[in-house]
């Protein structure tokens, strides 16, 4: 009887069978397992980004020197309006990204000794000496030259900026406080592409930008003309430098204004040290 009893009283405390695939809470519910976010394996690479709370693709774009639509092309985002947080997304080309590795040291090729074809001369043989230079420099390696790439910075900082507006500075840069320069003006006037570029942005989608236009220079550089009461350009339109891009206005802001930042590869510098003086 007391055998019986004991094995009864083991099989009912016997442990559960594990299954990894569900998560069981103190109260015995089961709860789904939480999903890794998109890219997750990514995380803190170079080049790539792990999107915050109250983060957009356009300001992930802005933040990082690109275009809203590359980065969702590089990421093949389905709904480009909808990005999780914790979701690592690439900020940088793939060509470029392996055209840097590809170009990190010095390449050098050796010349193939089967290269050098001597031939005797009837009447007037090849002294020792020189055939000897020729061989050892046929034998020493070859560094093979590579061009710089055509978005190297030192190319990208040549640009003849010029203002963007006509008025006066109200607001200088503060790396913390205000991203660019605040240009006072009077509701429609024009806002000018300080340089050739190509428009990468030109909406009312980035909060406290009101409407907005950005701009891609070069692999560098980017500019943004913030609070405009109309958009005169579109985007991925290519634009001259001096061409009106828009009309100055007060939208998202508290007075008309020109909000105008200077992007270097997206970190935020102050745009007076680019602009010549007026």
């Amino acid at each position: 009887m007391l055998a019986l009893v004991g094995c009864g009283s083991h099989s009912l405390n016997r442990p559960p069978v594990e299954d990894r695939g569900t998560v069981v809470s103190s109260g015995g519910a089961v709860a789904t397992p939480v999903k890794p976010a998109p890219g997750f394996e990514n995380a803190g690479k170079p080049g790539y980004y792990t999107v915050k709370p109250g983060d957009t693709l356009i300001r992930i774009g802005l933040e990082n020197g690109q275009s809203h639509k590359d980065i969702s092309r590089w990421n093949t985002l389905e709904n480009p309006n909808k990005i999780e947080v914790g979701q690592v997304l690439r900020v940088v080309p793939p060509i470029a990204e392996a055209g840097a590795v590809a170009g990190a040291g010095a390449v050098t090729k050796p010349v193939s000794s089967g290269a050098v074809i001597t031939s005797p001369i009837a009447t007037a043989p090849t002294p020792a000496k020189p055939a000897s230079a020729a061989a050892v420099a046929a034998s020493a390696p070859v560094k093979v030259a590579t061009a710089p790439a055509s978005g190297s910075a030192g190319a990208d900082d040549d640009i003849a900026w010029i203002w963007p507006g006509k008025g006066n500075v109200i607001a200088e840069f503060d790396e913390s406080k205000n991203k660019g320069v605040d240009i006072s003006g009077a509701a429609g006037d024009p806002v000018l592409a300080a340089a050739d570029g190509k428009v990468v942005y030109a909406g009312a989608g980035l909060r406290g930008y009101g409407n907005l236009v950005i701009l891609k220079h070069n692999n560098t550089y980017l500019t943004a003309y913030a609070h405009n009461q109309s958009l005169q350009v579109k985007e991925d339109q290519a634009v001259k430098k001096g061409q009106k891009i828009a009309e100055m206005g007060s939208s998202d802001s508290e007075r008309v204004k020109l909000h105008f930042e200077v992007r270097r590869q997206g970190k935020p510098v102050d745009p007076l040290k680019y602009l010549p003086p007026k």
